[in-house]
């Protein structure tokens, strides 16, 4: 894909869906915060049925600190790898406590440093709440760049770069959010929807597909 394809690529996206936003729900940036560390190789709907109840009865640092671990795990037991993810979110809400006045900070090597929190879920945060042009990449993402052309990378940190550098400026900031929608629903694993592809005109394999057939 060559950047005058990558531009019509967004452009396209964007005239389709003008403001994507997350899936996940919350109400503020701490429970945006812990349903990102929840959604670790979780479904954002299984994410939102657990927060669904989570967040009414305990929202904010102090509430979930004072569930306890066990306390905690009575709401989110039906996410996967519950058990490490809620000592993670314990752990988390007594650094925010204690070392940022129960605040989520705006900063990459704070966020980073709370139990739970790769560069994935900062960038999340970092884009989605303080609208830093910063690119999340999870597997949908990783798996999109590279079928398409988009941003080619053997490691979800190589893919992150080229993008960085590829996504034309005015797309960066909602660049995230189409990836990975088009990603979860069109551009999916097994079986990619092509025929319902707005953007199949700009993608690597489906040109490729296309000659085959030819």
């Amino acid at each position: 894909m060559n950047q005058a394809q990558r531009q019509d690529f967004f452009a396209i996206l964007q005239a389709y869906n003008p403001e994507p936003t997350t899936e996940l729900n919350y109400s503020s940036t701490f429970e945006l915060l812990i349903a990102v560390i929840l959604s670790a190789q979780a479904t954002d709907i299984g994410v939102n049925k657990a927060t669904n109840k989570l967040y009414p009865v305990a929202n904010t640092p102090q509430a979930i600190l004072d569930l306890g671990v066990d306390g905690l795990k009575q709401y989110i037991k039906t996410i996967g790898l519950y058990n490490s993810k809620a000592e993670n979110v314990i752990k988390t809400c007594r650094q925010l406590l204690e070392l940022h006045n129960g605040e989520v900070p705006d900063d990459r090597d704070a966020l980073e440093a709370l139990p739970g929190v790769g560069r994935k879920t900062a960038n999340v945060i970092l884009n989605t709440v303080f609208k830093h042009p910063v690119i999340a990449v999870d597997t949908h993402l990783f798996r999109l760049s590279n079928r398409t052309g988009l941003a080619k990378g053997k490691t979800v940190r190589a893919v992150e770069d080229k993008l960085m550098k590829v996504v034309p400026a005015e797309f960066k900031q909602d660049a995230h959010h189409w990836l990975i929608l088009h990603g979860r629903y069109v551009c999916i694993a097994r079986k990619p929807l092509c025929a319902n592809c707005v953007v199949s005109h700009c993608c690597d394999d489906f040109r490729r597909q296309q000659k085959k057939q030819a």
